[in-house]
């Protein structure tokens, strides 16, 4: 429980302070001005102010879950806090608010781009794209048939197979006719090994034992790599959000229980299991607030663009009532989320 907490605040610290920083450095650098940058939630344990005509203050809370930054000209000034003129956000052309918006989601996902790239370099991924023996499984048939780690799995009764999962449904198939002939690679050297592969038990189908090589990056290839995953995941994360949506399948959604659930286990699993959650977490979260709903950056979005369109602005009064129907609604559905949760905890 508690290994679940700490790993919980340290990705949502991490994830949403990556978030607002991106709305922060962007509003700083397209000369808006910032009334606070704050680390954490709930009542304020430290805050530094900067001297100068914005009076930026940056604070440190109670609750150290996140943070948030607050801009000039959104309707959120302290009794002692004045906005410069010409640098609210408000006063803002449509553009700059546009950035503003947007670059917090982009930093989300820039992170889990790092965050992934560094994995493929330090770590490495199973390679799908060979048939080469990563790892021999304790008690499975491979283990005490003569291969060994490192051999090349090159053909499945005499048919050619160059890839893994090409190599597994051969294998599959061909293991409800009797013996299979395995033509394995070892060095420089190429033989035969011949077995039947019964059913697992525990799987429901037949296993040789057999787990593919790991695969690591140099920096550059990790790179390129990491953006084609990153792009892959979006594909998927969206897909998922779409048939959640028009009720095509059953999609598990969690809220803030869920994840720190989740979060403890991947901490307890390792460094890199963590890093992993972390950069899906955060890809997530990038996506989530691009979504055109109101109260979420996607939303706000939405109203700039239709502002560059009509080239005129929704009154601001009219946007903030639909902004705060909005988060109404998604807290409402944050209460919905975290209640399942609460049950799946509780049933299990």
């Amino acid at each position: 429980m508690v290994s679940s907490f700490v790993a919980f605040v340290i990705v949502i610290g991490i994830c949403v302070l990556v978030h607002e920083y991106g709305h922060y450095i962007t509003a700083r650098l397209l000369g808006v001005q910032v009334h606070e940058f704050a680390f954490g939630m709930g009542p304020v344990l430290k805050q530094v102010r900067q001297q100068n005509e914005t009076r930026m203050l940056w604070s440190w809370r109670l609750f150290p879950v996140g943070g948030f930054c607050r801009l000039a000209g959104m309707g959120e000034e302290n009794e002692d806090e004045a906005v410069v003129p010409g640098m609210g956000f408000n006063e803002q052309p449509a553009w700059k608010r546009f950035l503003i918006l947007l670059d917090g989601s982009l930093n989300n996902i820039i992170l889990a781009l790092i965050l992934t790239a560094a994995f493929l370099y330090g770590h490495g991924v199973l390679d799908m794209n060979d048939t080469k023996i990563g790892t021999l499984m304790d008690g499975y048939p491979a283990e005490r048939s003569g291969f060994e780690i490192g051999d090349r799995i090159v053909a499945v009764n005499g048919k050619s197979v160059s890839e893994w999962r090409e190599m597994s449904t051969s294998l599959r198939e061909s293991a409800t006719l009797g013996d299979v002939d395995f033509t394995v690679e070892r060095e420089e050297r190429t033989f035969h090994i011949k077995m039947p592969i019964p059913v697992s038990r525990e799987q429901g189908y037949p296993m040789l034992g057999i787990t593919p090589a790991l695969v690591r990056y140099t920096a550059s290839e990790a790179i390129k790599n990491a953006a084609g995953y990153i792009k892959d995941m979006t594909r998927l994360m969206l897909r998922g959000i779409w048939e959640w949506i028009t009720r095509q399948q059953e999609v598990d959604v969690t809220g803030p229980i869920g994840i720190a659930s989740m979060s403890g286990r991947a901490m307890r699993e390792g460094t890199w299991s963590f890093v992993t959650f972390l950069a899906l977490i955060s890809l997530n979260l990038g996506l989530l607030n691009l979504f055109p709903f109101p109260a979420l950056d996607g939303g706000r979005i939405i109203f700039v663009f239709l502002e560059m369109i009509l080239r005129r602005r929704l009154p601001e009064k009219v946007e903030n009532i639909i902004h705060t129907a909005g988060f109404v609604l998604l807290i409402c559905l944050m209460v919905l989320v975290t209640w399942q949760d609460i049950w799946r905890l509780f049933s299990d």
